[in-house]
């Protein structure tokens, strides 16, 4: 069936597939954030979010983090003050302009992060463990694709 043949119902078989990309990806998110507390009670699945940015880029600006994850600056500023309070990150003066203060992980937060990283790959591994390998290219690169549409190009998802 090609994307313009209507089923009985008048839906294409892409209009049935979007629905289904969309529930499923709505149980994904849904699964990940309760596993978040799972894997560690105090860092909720946005909180592990920033902290792997954080890691991954060195450390960057409060307004830096609202911005890639298009969050509003009061959330970002409440999860970044409940990470200060469990000793998680630490801001320092930006060496170049003094002005600024640059969110950077802890020894601690350092650690945890690895350890929530560890637990969710090996949970990873555990439900992909069956899949064949050509399946699993294939899906990673699928979400590539997905995840590298313009961000603010539709405003949604």
């Amino acid at each position: 069936m090609t994307r313009e043949t209507p089923t009985p119902d008048g839906r294409t078989a892409a209009d049935t597939a979007v629905e289904t990309i969309q529930r499923e990806m709505t149980a994904f998110a849904r699964r990940a954030r309760a596993s978040a507390g799972r894997m560690h009670p105090e860092l909720s699945l946005v909180s592990y979010t920033l902290l792997g940015h954080l890691e991954e880029r060195g450390g960057c600006r409060a307004t830096d983090l609202a911005v890639h994850y298009a969050l509003d600056k009061s959330t970002v500023s409440r999860q970044v003050a409940a990470l200060e309070r469990a000793g998680l990150v630490e801001r320092r003066l930006d060496p170049e302009d003094h002005r600024v203060q640059v969110l950077h992980l802890t020894d601690a937060g350092r650690r945890i992060l690895a350890q929530v990283t560890e637990s969710r790959r090996t949970a990873f591994r555990e439900r992909l463990a069956d899949w064949p390998e050509e399946d699993l290219v294939r899906f990673a690169a699928y979400l590539e694709r997905y995840n590298a549409w313009p961000e603010g190009a539709s405003g949604q998802g």
